[in-house]
């Protein structure tokens, strides 16, 4: 419970206990509970989304649903996206990518990356509510908790870049049995899917795809970095919720 509650207050705004001292070992233990933090942002998030549904707009909907996340979170996962976007595509060496990475300045490519992931993702839930509020609470709802398992998969099974950092303790204490355990806590998220019939399908397409990024994301930075950065493990979530929700609207739509 320490664990989950650890992971809770440092990825997102909700603090349910006073956390004075922050350890390593705390940090690391936390990371196998990353997607029952996915399901909180998730739940909270698919709650709003049925209330205002209600209302008939699926345009304001849709905004709610793009901004609620990153309000639950604080934007934490922004900044990573961003600043890997600035660093992995300045064609610099090793070195300058990690300087330009760890800089807190926003460069161009941080800017356009989050606009367009703001575009993509906010113009597909607006075609989801359009499309069926069932599916887009599920979307809602799945898609946070699928985008952390992604980012425990990238901590367990790259490198770490930085020989210090935040990241490096996630980095430490985490093992494939780590991957395995987020993998089931997952699957076990996911099972009132079921009953939806097709949306379960769309959830599965869903977590395969994110998959198929967060590997060639995580690749593309060991090849430039030697490993991946608490930066990576942010634009893993963005990129993974984006691609997630995408791919639960074009499913769905193959499927009516």
């Amino acid at each position: 419970m320490v664990s989950f509650l650890i992971g809770l207050q440092f990825l997102t705004r909700i603090n349910l206990v006073r956390q004075d001292e922050w350890t390593q070992q705390g940090f690391g233990a936390s990371v196998k509970f990353f997607p029952a933090v996915g399901a909180v942002v998730g739940a909270i998030c698919a709650a709003v989304v049925f209330l205002l549904q209600l209302t008939g707009l699926p345009l304001l909907t849709g905004a709610v649903a793009f901004a609620l996340p990153i309000i639950l979170t604080g934007g934490i996962h922004c900044d990573g996206l961003a600043d890997s976007a600035d660093g992995l595509l300045s064609g610099r060496e090793r070195e300058k990518i990690l300087v330009i990475m760890k800089d807190s300045r926003t460069g161009s490519f941080g800017v356009t990356a989050l606009l367009l992931t703001a575009l993509l993702e906010g113009a597909a839930l607006v075609e989801l509510a359009r499309l069926s509020a069932e599916i887009l609470c599920a979307a809602v709802y799945a898609s946070p908790i699928i985008a952390r398992l992604m980012m425990v998969v990238t901590i367990g099974a790259f490198p770490y870049a930085r020989p210090d950092g935040m990241g490096k303790a996630f980095a430490m204490f985490t093992t494939r049995r780590t991957i395995f355990f987020a993998a089931a806590e997952t699957f076990l998220l996911l099972v009132p899917l079921m009953f939806g019939g097709k949306i379960f399908l769309c959830a599965a397409f869903a977590t395969a795809t994110a998959l198929l990024m967060t590997w060639r994301l995580a690749k593309f930075s060991t090849e430039k970095i030697g490993g991946v950065t608490g930066d990576i493990y942010g634009a893993v979530t963005m990129l993974a919720e984006l691609v997630a929700t995408v791919t639960f609207l074009l499913t769905a739509n193959a499927m009516r």
